[in-house]
């Protein structure tokens, strides 16, 4: 008996002096942009995307590890049509083009209802979070039963302050939070928009946060959560050409701050399943809820003296046989039902079917119809745009909301600044950074298209003629530029056509940073167009062919890499 009971002893001993282990479980979206149901709307079919089908993902892993923390990274209440007729209902206080609706009346954000059901832990600010305003920000915050972080984003004059981090304790493991936003909002915004608010730098801010946080609170895990994305190819170590100073800085983050444990970031639309800057863990899902992150942290010791023994990061893809979450699919039903309706509206009619596979390539109609309402309503010399959706379709016949709006899927403003004629010339060598330089002589191998620019940051000009040269080396490769017949002088004064974002020098357009504002729509881009072509104007028959790519040659090898690219699921 007494041996049995000294047996029973040593294995409560032993067990008392192995180390304890936990694992601890983050999950996290990034730039959902309003994307709850398995749907495109551009399309009108389904799609494998959005936070019905992350519920589904969410709730399996919480059934394998209850030890859990959900947060998003921002760029949240706009973007997906769906939330779009949202925020212009709380804006106008109606639903757009006079729609009714029988059901109850609209009032949570869809996404912070959906978000609510689902258990999210916190939320990151965006930049795009900002675009409707701040009472559409403020309504979202109310409707929210999770913080919005950021703790680089200083309030004043009465404005609501956001909470810098979030700390929660799983299984006796403390977990904090930090939440950083990119800076460059003031560069894009109207100011009215983010009024009573400043934006300090992110990797500053990070390293004062961690630091007041380990001496306060004393976390066992430290985590970054930062809308904003890399701005570097982290397998040479360059920085991206054009980018804005201090707007992606989630690496510099990772470098100046090594004791965090790990960055999820997003902003770029890019994806990062995982890699180590020093002791710090990167990762980054896709936009739109297309892949749900996961890091697991696996934790020895006890309450108070945990040590981080291993982490690992994966992304989980949402497919077409992941099931959607029905109760997602039900609270959101009444708002997806609403915005079809509101798609479906006839909107307009064209005299030719006009489709954008190579719109990135060669001059089509397409990005006229959208060059002729930049120039009438900014009364432009010259308009920029770049193609937002190669997918984009506008049938010969009528023209649905819809359609249109898969034409330009971004709720950007329309600006008219001054400029010169090198302002044009240096806008267009920073377009033309899209595409390589020819290999060889018959400029015919390739690849010719840089991946290192998104193609959302190929904008073409309207209102000038020029050719992109293929054989010359990056920065000269704008020849035969003309306006009104004759070369374009460098000091020639012109009223220029961009959007907000460019005007903010997005993209590496600088050049447009500092140039005077001297108007600015009061709607959206997408809904100029509506009203633009809802009215006596007619969509283009056919393209005015005022720029093009040489040599000849190089054509065939960037219709070939074109059509590759409209084969993939996602639209930029």
């Amino acid at each position: 008996m007494h041996r049995l009971a000294a047996f029973l002893f040593g294995l409560c001993l032993g067990g008392a002096l192995q180390a304890r282990t936990v694992t601890v479980t983050l999950l996290a979206t990034t730039d959902l942009h309003g994307n709850i149901m398995p749907y495109d709307y551009y399309l009108g079919r389904p799609a494998p995307r959005g936070l019905a089908k992350i519920a589904t993902l969410i709730r399996s892993v919480r059934a394998e590890n209850p030890n859990t923390l959900l947060i998003d990274c921002g760029d949240t209440i706009q973007g997906a049509p769906l939330e779009t007729v949202y925020q212009q209902y709380v804006r106008a206080g109606r639903l757009p083009l006079n729609l009714t609706f029988a059901g109850e009346p609209l009032r949570t954000d869809p996404m912070m209802l959906v978000m609510n059901r689902m258990g999210y832990d916190a939320l990151v600010l965006g930049n795009h979070d900002f675009n409707f305003g701040l009472k559409n920000l403020a309504l979202a915050r109310s409707d929210a039963r999770f913080p919005w972080l950021s703790a680089n984003t200083v309030a004043s004059g009465g404005a609501k302050p956001f909470d810098p981090y979030l700390v929660k304790t799983l299984a006796g493991v403390k977990v904090a939070v930090v939440g950083i936003t990119t800076p460059a909002i003031p560069m894009w915004e109207k100011p009215e928009n983010y009024q009573g608010y400043r934006f300090e730098p992110g990797d500053k801010t990070m390293a004062a946060m961690v630091a007041s946080l380990k001496a306060k609170e004393k976390p066992d895990l430290v985590i970054g959560a930062v809308h904003a994305g890399l701005d570097r190819d982290l397998k040479t170590g360059r920085v991206r050409p054009g980018e804005m100073g201090g707007e992606n800085m989630a690496y510099g983050i990772a470098a100046a701050v090594p004791s965090l444990d790990a960055i999820v970031f997003g902003h770029t639309h890019r994806e990062l399943e995982g890699r180590l800057v020093g002791n710090v863990l990167l990762m980054q899902p896709k936009n739109w809820g297309i892949s749900l992150g996961r890091i697991d942290f696996t934790l020895e010791g006890d309450p108070g003296s945990w040590k981080v023994v291993s982490k690992r990061s994966r992304l989980i893809p949402v497919t077409n046989q992941t099931p959607a979450d029905e109760e997602i699919l039900r609270l959101a039903g009444p708002y997806h039902e609403l915005t079809e309706r509101y798609l479906g509206t006839r909107a307009a009619e064209s005299p030719v079917e006009m489709r954008g596979t190579l719109a990135r390539i060669e001059d089509t109609p397409l990005v006229d119809a959208v060059q002729q309402v930049q120039l009438y309503y900014a009364q432009a010399d010259v308009s920029f745009t770049a193609l937002f959706n190669p997918r984009a379709c506008i049938p010969k016949g009528p023209v649905t909301v819809r359609q249109v709006a898969a034409l330009y899927i971004y709720d950007n403003e329309l600006y008219a600044v001054e400029g010169s004629g090198k302002t044009v010339r240096e806008a267009l060598e920073n377009s033309a950074r899209y595409f390589l330089s020819c290999r060889d002589a018959s400029c015919s191998q390739g690849p010719l298209i840089n991946r290192d620019v998104a193609p959302f940051n190929f904008d073409m000009a309207e209102g000038v003629e020029y050719e992109i040269d293929l054989r010359k080396p990056e920065g000269s490769r704008i020849t035969k530029l003309l306006w009104r017949g004759q070369p374009l002088r460098d000091d020639q004064k012109l009223r220029i056509a961009v959007n907000n974002y460019r005007a903010g020098g997005s993209g590496g357009y600088t050049m447009f940073r500092d140039a005077k504002v001297v108007w600015r729509a009061s709607q959206e881009v997408r809904d100029l167009i509506l009203e633009y072509y809802s009215g006596d104007k007619t969509f283009p028959a056919k393209a005015d062919n005022n720029w093009r790519i040489v040599p000849p040659s190089a054509m065939t090898e960037l219709e070939r890499e074109m059509k590759a690219e409209a084969g993939r699921a996602a639209t930029y």
